[in-house]
């Protein structure tokens, strides 16, 4: 069964100490206000950018490092987290509701379920 996916989201992973002066720095390199999750403190949005591209900033845990990452939305998490072992991907951490999983070099990204709505619809790409 044909599933769908697309690189949707660029995260800043950013702990409590840098996540203040990253967010206002994001915010003015892109000329965004960061705009914050009224039902999560955790989340803030600078937005969509070109093809639906979304930049998210996330607060994590006190003494993790600052980080990016990437997400991966799809209509069928357990088919993209197959696709992309075929191709070198690595299973990491079971979050749940999506998985975390490292890709050849071992930078870390996510397979998460869709977030993007319409714009996941335009620009996704089908698998076979």
């Amino acid at each position: 069964m044909p599933h769908r996916s697309r690189l949707s989201i660029l995260l800043l992973d950013l702990p409590p100490e840098h996540h203040a002066a990253s967010s206002a720095f994001w915010a003015g390199a892109t000329g965004r206000r960061d705009s914050p999750d009224p039902a999560d403190e955790k989340w803030a949005s600078l937005g969509s950018f070109a093809d639906g591209w979304h930049v998210e900033i996330q607060r994590t845990g006190q003494g993790t490092p600052p980080r990016w990452h990437v997400d991966i939305e799809t209509d069928d998490i357990p088919a993209e987290v197959a696709r992309l072992e075929s191709i070198g991907a690595k299973r990491h951490r079971d979050m749940g509701s999506f998985w975390q999983m490292t890709d050849p070099a071992g930078l870390v990204f996510c397979v998460v379920g869709i977030q993007t709505g319409e714009e996941f619809d335009r620009y996704a790409v089908t698998w076979p």
